[in-house]
């Protein structure tokens, strides 16, 4: 370093010397002759202004594109050409041109009228698969393309110099664009969409999803544009109630990414695109409406699929579980009643795989033979037997009121003084198909199990429990609403004993119970024979839930004031039930025979003071078989759950740390599971996308580093465990000594570590100081989807 710092000293004293012996005697020169002037250059073409274009985003929906149908030629047989405009946003947000485009890809469908009587009314056709040319075609730069290990013609892309990000295309090559039909229908509705490629980010790495336009739908014969097409039944917003949303597009699919909006999946999912014999007897189906039906039947049609491959029909959608009623169409079809009138026999076989149209097996009680689809209608258009008619679509909300037990009172008497045991007595008004109920009515006749029943339970008044929930008898928590009770007037009475500590303070009643419904009233489940009645629209197996408001009641002091329970207080309940309703339709279903329709019912089990779970362990599926080909699942060691709190239930399972259900001497697949690799199954979200279930910007935690709800213990067995580390490891699945550790340093008594807590009086966890909102690992960021 020396020899060089010296070279540098002694080439300046050089340079200083040549300088100063220039001069003289430092007074400047006489000016010399002027040189012969130079020739002019060519003008430069004006460049774009500094931040008037770009040439990068920071993700896929930064890209916008202006297409209008007179600047498009790409139907019928006449002469290729498009014209469109990109558009795409600065760091700064600001809307400007996109320059530099080198590859797009272009789709052109059409809505044409069926009339060979097979398959749906109106069909979707795609102009280059059904000429055998693919499903799309490609413009580049140099009007070749190569894709997917494919090289081909391409139409030639030219950007417009003087007009930077628009773009123009022409078909160069012998023959007609691949996306031209001579077939097509120019007067019909067309559906025109493209896709950009190579677009990338500052830091040149390609943008995650495909960056796709909106749809163009138009007749090209006129111009005009379509708002209603007749086939889109399904919204990509009926989608994203279960799916997610990921900036206008579906969130989470298995396949193709953010193609996946019902508008864009039907370019390659449509009647032109059918499955080989071998595939078929597997299974698959590819045309759109009849795949969703069948790939939502999953858990429903299992039996019927077959394949070992990840890839084939059993595995690839045979483990699916719907979340809502599979019978509930518009939860899907949210978009006019199209649905129902494009009626074809393979949308109904997407469900109904058992049917055999050619034999008439399963079509029916009369197995009816159909060996084309223009009969459908005289049965099932609009009538008695319409879709939305047979699956009872809409139904279970339409009847909601139908039976209604409403808490009128609840006192308390203590017939034998000293025994430690005090007797509640419980009034409430039924009312059956609009009318209080009738005496002598036997409420039984009705139900679909006796027993369910009213559910009475005690509020923690001290501030720390902010108002949990603790089941009276332990148990059940239940007075049955059918034995030993007496019905007089449209209101019932019963009594029930239970120790005098647990009749003290306030006391919330609702109820349980589900009927038996038909053509808009509540009838009896069941024969003279008690064997159950079949063809109900709410049978035996498919009960209607009751509506039961929550009532208070202070036991001590009949006409004092009351304590809420923490989950009928908003402003200490995070999840917002309306977007739990939108994937799972309703809450009834869930629960099988239970008379549920709110959470303020689910809290009477599911709350922090059960101390119990019935599902303790949590499995995985293996990806291993035994002799008998069964699916064989593992438990995770170490990691258990003694407590079923509704928030903590709620995370496992939608986090697939659940256990396997066994029976018939084998695993059957959850609704949601871990594989091998411990990866989510299952859930149909974005795995960290707490909006999903919970209300827009909620905060999680108080003021003081707790939970908002107020909740801070939770009992296990006889033992108390804090709520926040819980609620973690409910979806992370810690177990390690490394995470109970962590907790434990946090001031967090865990489930399998050290040690419990013995009060309900516990220290708040300080989990608050890295994770609440707004710090550097706060909840808001860690799971910002």
């Amino acid at each position: 370093m020396m020899k060089n710092y010296n070279k540098s000293l002694m080439a300046m004293a050089l340079f200083s010397a040549l300088t100063l012996s220039a001069c003289g005697d430092g007074k400047d020169g006489q000016d010399g002759a002027p040189g012969t002037p130079g020739t002019p250059g060519t003008p430069g073409t004006p460049g774009a202004p500094a931040g008037s274009t770009v040439s990068y985003v920071d993700s896929a929906a930064d890209v916008t594109f202006e297409i209008q149908p007179a600047d498009i030629n790409v139907a019928g047989s006449g002469t290729f050409a498009i014209k469109f405009k990109a558009m795409g946003k600065t760091p700064q947000g600001k809307t400007v041109p996109f320059t530099g485009l080198d590859m797009v890809q272009l789709y052109s469908v059409t809505v044409k009228e069926n009339t060979s009587g097979d398959g749906a009314p109106l069909q979707w056709v795609n102009n280059a698969m059904t000429q055998g040319l693919g499903s799309s075609m490609y413009c580049t730069l140099t009007g070749t393309y190569t894709s997917r290990g494919q090289n081909g013609n391409a139409c030639t892309m030219v950007e417009d110099a003087s007009e930077p990000g628009t773009y123009t295309g022409t078909w160069t090559h012998a023959g007609a664009a691949p996306i031209m039909n001579p077939n097509d229908d120019l007067n019909a509705t067309h559906r025109f969409f493209m896709r950009a490629y190579n677009i990338k980010d500052s830091e040149g790495n390609s943008v995650s999803g495909k960056v796709l336009s909106d749809r163009l739908d138009f007749v090209p014969a006129t111009g005009e544009l379509v708002a209603d097409t007749g086939k889109d039944t399904v919204t990509v917003e009926a989608c994203m109630n279960c799916h997610g949303n990921q900036d206008g597009h579906i969130a989470k699919i298995r396949a193709h990414g953010n193609y996946e909006n019902p508008e864009n999946c039907i370019t390659c999912h449509n009647p032109d695109n059918q499955p080989s014999e071998e595939q078929l007897a597997k299974g698959w189906v590819f045309d759109f409406g009849p795949m969703i039906h069948r790939i939502h039947a999953g858990h429903h049609i299992a039996d019927y699929l077959s394949g070992e491959d990840d890839k084939d029909p059993l595995q690839y959608f045979g483990k699916i579980g719907f979340p809502g009623e599979l019978s509930e169409c518009t939860s899907c079809h949210n978009n006019g009643d199209s649905w129902e009138q494009n009626l074809y026999r393979q949308a109904c076989k997407g469900c109904h795989i058992n049917v055999n149209y050619d034999t008439g097996e399963g079509h029916s009680e009369f197995s009816l033979v159909q060996t084309d689809d223009t009969q459908c209608k005289n049965c099932h258009g609009a009538g008695g037997l319409s879709p939305a008619v047979v699956h009872n679509v809409g139904k279970r909300a339409e009847y909601a009121d139908l039976f209604k037990i409403e808490a009128q009172t609840a006192t308390v008497t203590d017939p034998t003084p000293g025994d430690g045991m005090k007797t509640l007595t419980v009034t409430a008004k039924i009312t059956m198909n609009g009318a209080p109920v009738a005496d002598g009515t036997v409420l039984a006749d009705y139900m679909t199990s006796t027993t369910r029943g009213m559910l009475i339970g005690n509020i923690d008044p001290n501030d720390y429990a902010k108002g949990s929930v603790t089941a009276l008898n332990g148990t059940s928590a239940a007075i049955s609403i059918t034995s030993g009770a007496t019905l007089a007037g449209g209101i019932l009475t019963n009594s029930k004993e239970f120790t005098d500590a647990q009749l003290t303070g306030t006391v919330y009643v609702t109820a349980e119970v589900q009927v038996c419904a038909d053509k808009g009233a509540v009838v009896k489940c069941r024969d003279g024979a008690g064997t159950a009645l079949e063809g109900l629209e709410f049978g035996v197996d498919h009960g209607l839930a009751n509506s039961a408001p929550l009532a208070y009641f202070n036991l001590d002091d009949p006409s004092g004031a009351t304590v809420i329970a923490r989950m009928d207080d908003p402003s200490r309940v995070t999840i917002d039930e309306a977007k739990c309703k939108a994937c799972h339709q309703n809450l009834t279903h869930i629960k099988g025979t239970h008379g549920v329709t709110e959470f303020t019912q689910c809290m009477n089990c599911h709350n922090e003071n059960t101390g119990r779970s019935f599902h303790s362990t949590v499995q995985y599926d293996t990806g291993t078989v035994d002799v008998d080909g069964n699916r064989i699942f593992a438990t995770v060691p170490g990691l258990t759950f003694g407590q079923r709190d509704l928030v903590t239930v709620a995370h496992r399972f939608h986090s697939g740390n659940w256990d396997a259900p066994f029976r018939n001497g084998a695993y059957q697949y959850p609704a949601i599971y871990r594989d091998k690799d411990m990866k989510l199954n299952g859930f149909p979200g974005v795995e960290n996308d707490c909006s999903a279930c919970h209300k827009d910007n909620a905060k999680f935690f108080a003021a003081d580093g707790g939970l908002t709800s107020g909740k801070r213990a939770v009992l296990v067995g006889s033992n108390y465990i804090t709520p926040v580390a819980e609620a973690c490891r409910a979806c992370h699945e810690h177990s390690d000594d490394a995470a109970l550790a962590h907790f434990e340093s946090m001031g967090a008594y865990v489930h399998g570590g050290e040690e419990f807590g013995t009060t309900k009086d516990l220290p708040v966890e300080s989990c608050a100081t890295c994770h609440a909102e707004g710090k550097e690992f706060g909840v808001d960021k860690m799971h910002a989807n």
